[in-house]
């Protein structure tokens, strides 16, 4: 992460930290210049603000590094204990921005490397295609959201790890359990009765396509959850014919739960 930010990357990373409805306030924004020791250029619109903190750093010390602590402080989850709803749409923000640096930020507020985004337009004909071509397949319609350009701007693999979180989201919904990963899975899809059935439990056969079932989401958590914290995973090169057979993976397991019954507890 040695290298200097372009100017088009540093505005557009300014954009997103600045964002108006979605980004850091004023006073955010003042503590963090100081905490990273960068100059603040005073009052004026928020991205700019950013902004010229950034360039002016990066100009007079010939290096990045404390543009990537403003980040990286900016970006620690805890900031958002109050106010969790602000962190997601930052850092999507701040993810479209970054990937053209080739860098992300994960769920857990950490900066890696990823692969570097080529242009918004190309980006653009991925997200129609791979729509395009799932549509052909009957996909869920829960899975065709996550086809969507911003997913798309490095490679086909966010799109996939976002359609896989949406399976955790329904089971929460229809179970009202918080849990996530295996131990979701364990108390939602598993137990004697589980409580969301594929089918009717009765027979031998039955109860085998239920475990068949769990092991298949549980299977498809541990491959996908919290991938960025491991360094193979969000480099991954992932191709859209890799994209379509695990989408369409996942529509399954969305039509097999919408299609699922919670057996009486006794």
């Amino acid at each position: 992460m040695g290298q200097l930010f372009q100017q088009a990357e540093l505005e557009a990373i300014a954009g997103a930290l600045g964002d108006t409805a979605e980004g850091l306030t004023n006073p955010e924004i003042g503590r963090l210049i100081e905490t990273c020791a960068m100059v603040d250029p005073g009052a004026m619109t928020k991205r700019h603000r950013i902004y010229q903190a950034f360039a002016e750093c990066q100009n007079r010390l010939q290096d990045r590094t404390r543009i990537l602590g403003f980040i990286r402080h900016a970006m620690k989850p805890v900031r958002y204990a109050r106010e969790p709803h602000r962190f997601e749409p930052m850092r999507a923000n701040l993810n479209r921005a970054l990937a053209f640096a080739g860098l992300v930020v994960t769920e857990a507020g950490m900066l890696q490397k990823a692969e570097q985004a080529t242009t918004l337009p190309e980006a653009q004909r991925r997200a129609q295609e791979l729509r395009s071509d799932l549509e052909t397949r009957g996909v869920h319609p829960d899975v065709l959201r996550f086809c969507r350009a911003e997913l798309l701007t490095d490679n086909y693999f966010h799109a996939v790890l976002e359609a896989v979180k949406s399976v955790a989201s329904k089971i929460r919904d229809r179970t009202g359990l918080t849990d996530d990963g295996a131990a979701l899975v364990d108390r939602a899809l598993s137990g004697n009765p589980p409580m969301l059935a594929v089918n009717a439990l009765v027979s031998a056969s039955e109860r085998s396509e239920q475990s068949g079932f769990a092991n298949l989401v549980r299977g498809a958590f541990g491959m996908f959850r919290n991938p960025t914290a491991h360094e193979a995973r969000i480099h991954w090169p992932m191709t859209k014919a890799d994209a379509e057979d695990l989408l369409s993976l996942v529509s399954l397991i969305h039509r097999r739960l919408d299609a699922s019954h919670m057996p009486p507890r006794v």
